[in-house]
């Protein structure tokens, strides 16, 4: 069995439902807890053509870091998003589910089980 990771935030409720319906399927994934190992731009580039979406489409919009950072500014390019991601990880939507090159994000938890 390929092995499993998730971009974990154990504060927040969804990754820690989603860590759990992970173990539940006894599996015992890498976690990467990303706000204290924050990923790179080269990595988040990589979750996004995993999980097929853009890079505007991975921001926590309700967080003080997207208001601060003006990332409504419909100019911005995704490598400027990522810049700004890797910089405050706490603006990358949580959780995040990889195996086998495809990526889930855990919202709700069930959307993982598709790629487990």
């Amino acid at each position: 069995m390929s092995q499993v990771t998730i971009y974990h935030n154990p504060r927040c409720s969804k990754s820690r439902q989603t860590l759990e319906l992970i173990k539940e399927q006894g599996i015992d994934p890498d976690i990467r807890e990303y706000l204290k190992e924050a990923p790179s731009a080269a990595e988040l580039n990589q979750v996004l053509i995993s999980l097929g979406i853009s890079a505007r489409e991975l921001l926590r919009k309700n967080e003080q870091e997207y208001k601060d950072n003006n990332l409504s500014n419909p100019e911005l390019s995704d490598a400027q998003i990522i810049e700004v991601m890797v910089a405050n990880p706490k603006l990358i939507e949580r959780p995040i589910v990889f195996k086998n090159g495809q990526a889930r994000i855990g919202r709700p938890p069930e959307s993982v089980l598709e790629i487990l």
